[in-house]
């Protein structure tokens, strides 16, 4: 008879939170897996007790070489952030999902919870964060030791996300059950120590705030900008252009070369919020204004002090690379960019002079890489007394590149 193979989801009660038929699979089984706090639900158990150590994979090996009848236990929904996810995809496994801390949590409040962003900072970093929550009227955030409801409240107020409240549940369905709401200011000033390290935090913006709304093609004067300095920014009209030539998805991975401001990063970000952006600048003063912006058009992206190529390999490999300018290195910083491409990537350069398009068209043929190229020349009305006029911007070059052998997947 072949083995089975049950991920069991518990919650905070314990055995109490399980029907019959799941407390009749355990007590039946022969190796019962789980983290500590649910192994000690059992303690009665006689067959074997193994707690999670180490890697998943790890874990998966162990159990495709197991003979008896195993039931791995999870925190409420297995498949909610849980490791059900990943063993069920590797093993032939059956899932039974309990209720999870997320629907409890809103349960809690009365509220439906199938229009909430869902999300997860356990176990991973807040970069990002700010872009994902952008907007949402209510959110669950999945927490942990680091990322605890006081360190997500600081990260909000640090992008001026002041039009949330946040509710903090802790320990759902368990005899320490607690919950309440808290403003953010308030909220900021808790330790980690200040909660079970077993919560949820939901978010939801007040009625009638005022939340900034940006578009795509953020006005040019919204952005902070070197002074006296002009023209130091993507214009408002390119920057949509090469935008929709980087043809980004929700998860794009980007790199921002030469970000200046960080007009195009920031709108990157905004439209591939689950995705990453990397930004780096050479120049100290355009850097702090870039950061500055992120803060206010709510774009947590990684921005760093360099010149680029130096520092592109603590970026994770892209899907779109815009270049805003180069330094008079291009021939190698192309070179790194199309080797670390991911497939169905793109490029996007801006040149505003001859010889920096002819070399970027010489440098993409000899990466493999087809080209086109796009001549914008764009003019804005201006008042003139009581009539208007046209003023032209400078005229840009937008290089495309791919590789060749993706010509299909090219629009």
């Amino acid at each position: 008879m072949e083995r089975s193979l049950k991920i069991i989801g518990i919650g905070d009660e314990g055995p109490a939170s399980l029907p019959l038929q799941a407390l009749a699979w355990i007590t039946s089984s022969g190796l019962l897996v789980g983290g500590e706090r649910q192994l000690d639900f059992f303690p009665g158990y006689e067959g074997e007790k193994r707690v999670i150590k180490g890697g998943l994979a790890q874990l998966a090996d162990e159990l495709a070489k197991e003979k008896r009848d195993t039931v791995v236990l999870a925190s409420g929904d297995p498949l909610f952030y849980g490791i059900g996810g990943y063993l069920g995809g590797k093993l032939k496994a059956e899932i039974y999902p309990n209720v999870s801390s997320v629907q409890l949590a809103f349960a809690r409040i009365g509220e439906s919870w199938q229009d909430a962003e869902l999300l997860s900072v356990h176990g991973r970093s807040l970069r990002g964060l700010a872009q994902r929550l952008d907007g949402k009227a209510k959110a669950a955030l999945l927490t942990d030791a680091d990322n605890h409801p006081g360190a997500i409240a600081r990260y909000l107020l640090d992008f001026g996300m002041t039009e949330y409240r946040a509710f903090v549940a802790e320990n759902l369905g368990g005899e320490g059950e607690r919950a309440g709401w808290h403003a953010l200011p308030e909220l900021a000033e808790r330790p980690a120590d200040a909660f079970s390290p077993l919560n949820v935090v939901i978010l939801k913006r007040d009625a009638g705030a005022a939340v900034p709304v940006w578009p795509l093609g953020i006005p040019d004067e919204e952005f902070a900008q070197r002074k006296p300095d002009k023209g130091l920014i993507t214009k408002r009209e390119v920057r949509v252009l090469s935008l929709a030539e980087l043809a980004l998805r929700q998860d794009s991975v980007v790199w921002d070369i030469g970000c200046c401001t960080g007009s195009v990063a920031i709108e990157a970000a905004k439209l591939a919020p689950r995705g990453a952006v990397y930004a780096i600048e050479k120049n100290e003063g355009d850097l702090a204004n870039c950061q500055a912006n992120m803060r206010k058009f709510r774009a947590d992206i990684t921005a760093v002090h360099g010149k680029a190529p130096v520092g592109l390999d603590a970026f994770a490999d892209p899907d779109a690379v815009f270049i805003g300018g180069t330094g008079g290195e291009m021939r190698e910083l192309l070179a790194v960019c199309c080797a670390r491409m991911r497939a169905g990537g793109r490029i996007v350069l801006n040149a505003v002079t001859l010889e920096n398009l002819h070399e970027a068209a010489q440098a993409f043929e000899a990466e493999g890489f087809a080209s086109r190229m796009t001549l914008a020349q764009l003019s804005r009305s201006k008042p003139i007394l009581d009539l208007t006029r046209f003023e032209a911007l400078n005229p840009v070059f937008i290089v495309t590149a791919w590789r060749r052998e993706e010509e299909a997947f090219q629009g």
